[in-house]
């Protein structure tokens, strides 16, 4: 390209010098603006680092400081209820997330307790619990969905040999220390099964109507669990 009209040389050197050094700082006003992304981006991934998953942990339940009970309409009127004494399970749990990932438990059949000793020696015969035939009762989760803070757990019950579908419905109450350092979660839930469904058809009826025991068993749980130590 030619010289503009009217210029020297000395002035077309400058103006050539002049766009250069414009070039160059609009370069590295560029280089200086990626370098500081960069910075950024680093800075995010490292307290948000790609693929990081929250930890699961096995927590135990301590039976000590939990409660398996159940109630039954008894004779149409009132309702019954008793508990089970012995029992172990546990539950992984995602306490960041709040997702439950397994549950587990054993039920020692023969610990029915209802606070009336020829009543439960008749509910662990073969007319209920059949306890020397069956003497575990387990359940096994089988999947969770959590809506707001409440959990619904369907699982698998095993009861005097059979198998059925139970659906608990519950919250987790809050995850603390005791003073002794261990890590505890508190869980209450509650659902229902018929007897029926496992083989329990036991019954009388009674003059004024209606049968002694009812079919639907109202079971409560009030489970507290420590967090597994990391060997």
């Amino acid at each position: 390209m030619g010289r503009m009209p009217g210029t020297s040389d000395a002035q077309e050197m400058d103006n050539r010098s002049h766009g250069a050094t414009g070039k160059s700082k609009g370069h590295g006003m560029k280089t200086h603006s990626h370098w500081l992304q960069g910075i950024v981006i680093a800075g995010l991934l490292g307290a948000f680092p790609l693929g990081a998953t929250a930890e699961t942990a096995r927590w135990d339940i301590d039976p000590e400081h939990s409660a398996i009970e159940f109630r039954v309409t008894h004779m149409v009127v009132s309702k019954t209820s008793g508990r089970f004494l012995d029992y172990r399970g546990f539950v992984d749990l995602d306490a960041d997330a709040k997702v439950l990932k397994t549950i587990e438990a054993t039920i020692n059949a023969e610990s029915i307790n209802t606070n009336h000793e020829k009543r439960d020696t008749h509910l662990r015969n073969a007319d209920f619990l059949d306890v020397k035939q069956f003497p575990t009762i387990m359940y096994k989760m089988k999947n969770s969905q959590k809506e707001g803070e409440t959990y619904k757990v369907v699982g698998n019950l095993t009861l005097r040999g059979v198998t059925k579908e139970v659906t608990l419905i519950g919250t987790l109450n809050g995850i603390t220390k005791d003073p002794w350092g261990n890590t505890r979660a508190g869980f209450t839930a509650d659902g229902t099964l018929n007897r029926k469904d496992f083989g329990m058809i036991w019954n009388k009826a009674l003059d004024t109507g209606g049968l002694v025991v009812g079919d639907e068993v109202q079971i409560h749980l009030d489970i507290e669990c420590i967090k597994a130590k990391k060997p």
